[in-house]
């Protein structure tokens, strides 16, 4: 607890804080990045599970621009958060389902790539069961991952590790 105490005393944690528009615009980005994380792997996944099934899913890496740039955004407005409240977020257990949410959802997205998209000459014919069955708990864990994002606006039990009665 002391740590977070020193951190949040921090002249940038106190910015990030006490700024409006730091704090607001790290919450827009990290919104608008997390739309469009989300909303390309729900394409990618809803693919997989047979919507459009003539579109070839090689041809779907070409939204991984937008998702790797949007995943950049998403990492460091989410650090700019934190660091305005660090207790906040550390102490609360639903910051770390959000994140085990993220990290398993992308882990199925790298295997699912792996799988089925590498391959040019991939036609648009339907994916394994195995695959589908990847995208559909992709999906959950995306879905997850946004609730508990959202949630951790509601949840939350120490806003500040200074105001922590001991």
């Amino acid at each position: 607890m002391e740590f977070l105490v020193w951190f949040e005393d921090t002249a940038f944690s106190t910015w990030m804080r006490e700024s409006g528009p730091a704090f607001f615009s790290s919450l827009v980005l990290h919104s608008i990045a997390m739309a469009f994380v989300v909303g390309v792997h729900v394409a990618i996944d809803l693919r997989i599970l047979g919507f459009a099934p003539r579109v070839p899913l090689p041809l779907m890496r070409r939204f991984f621009p937008v998702l790797w740039v949007s995943l950049g955004v998403v990492t460091v407005s989410g650090v700019l958060l934190l660091v305005a409240y660090p207790a906040k977020a550390l102490t609360n257990p639903v910051f770390y389902l959000k994140l085990s949410a993220v990290v398993a959802a992308m882990v199925i997205t790298r295997t699912l790539v792996t799988q089925l998209m590498q391959d040019e000459t991939r036609d648009g014919g339907a994916a394994s069961t195995g695959a589908r069955r990847l995208a559909a708990v992709s999906l959950l864990l995306w879905g997850g991952a946004i609730t508990s994002g959202r949630l951790l606006a509601y949840t939350a039990n120490l806003m500040l590790a200074s105001h922590a009665q001991y």
